[in-house]
């Protein structure tokens, strides 16, 4: 996963961000036509009715697309803004989720909620293939409301077997990866599986928060332009 930080990519980003911005909220405030409901399904946050993606919904929408489902968000998020490898996925107008190039989950905001997560000295979500022995994983985390900020939690991060993943009906063979949580009040495991060539999480189970999971799954993920 290349960055997308060159100058002649930086108008093409905010460009990207703005129509979809621009677009989610024309969608959200007015009526769909039968030609663009698929594609409003795309943007809207629903908690009474459940996105679930579908392959002709995912092809119809030219935009990098993921599956997230957290205790009260289904949707199907769109990325709207990449910058130096960070990416912003808009799930509707109510929340966000940002994510580094890896598929490694770096905070979000929605439903009156802000996480953020950070990990402390060298990640080894940068090369997930290099991960032969357990490796503990120094991380640190901001929660809101609850008003906690750089709360410590320690991850110990370790290698599983090779499962077959289901993604919209295409079968992929992806290197398990489970993290136990400790510290802070937290006291959970988070689950990855990666691409054992690439090291790239295609779907994922991350703690946001204690008791607070955000399942991920990659369903057109984005692919930066070759400079």
């Amino acid at each position: 996963m290349a960055r997308m930080d060159a100058p002649r990519h930086r108008s093409a980003r905010c460009t990207i961000g703005a129509l979809l911005l621009v677009f989610a909220a024309a969608l959200l405030l007015g009526g769909c036509t039968t030609g663009s409901r698929s594609t409003a399904d795309t943007f809207r946050l629903i908690t009474h009715r459940p996105v679930q993606a579908s392959v002709d919904g995912v092809a119809s929408n030219r935009f990098p697309q993921m599956q997230v489902q957290t205790p009260d968000i289904v949707a199907v998020a769109v990325l709207g803004y990449v910058d130096g490898g960070r990416q912003q996925w808009f799930a509707g107008s109510h929340a966000v989720f940002e994510m580094d190039r890896h598929g490694l989950l770096l905070g979000g905001s929605g439903l009156g909620q802000q996480w953020s997560a950070r990990i402390n000295g060298p990640s080894p979500f940068d090369d997930l293939r290099a991960v032969t022995a357990p490796v503990t994983v120094q991380r640190r985390y901001d929660w809101v409301p609850a008003y906690q900020i750089d709360v410590a939690v320690t991850g110990t991060l370790v290698r599983g077997a090779l499962e077959q993943v289901d993604i919209l009906g295409t079968r992929r063979t992806l290197q398990r990866f489970e993290e136990t949580l400790r510290g802070g009040g937290m006291r959970g495991r988070n689950v990855y599986w990666a691409d054992p060539t690439t090291g790239f999480i295609w779907k994922s189970r991350q703690h946001l928060a204690p008791g607070y999971v955000a399942e991920l799954t990659q369903l057109k993920p984005y692919r930066p332009a070759e400079d």
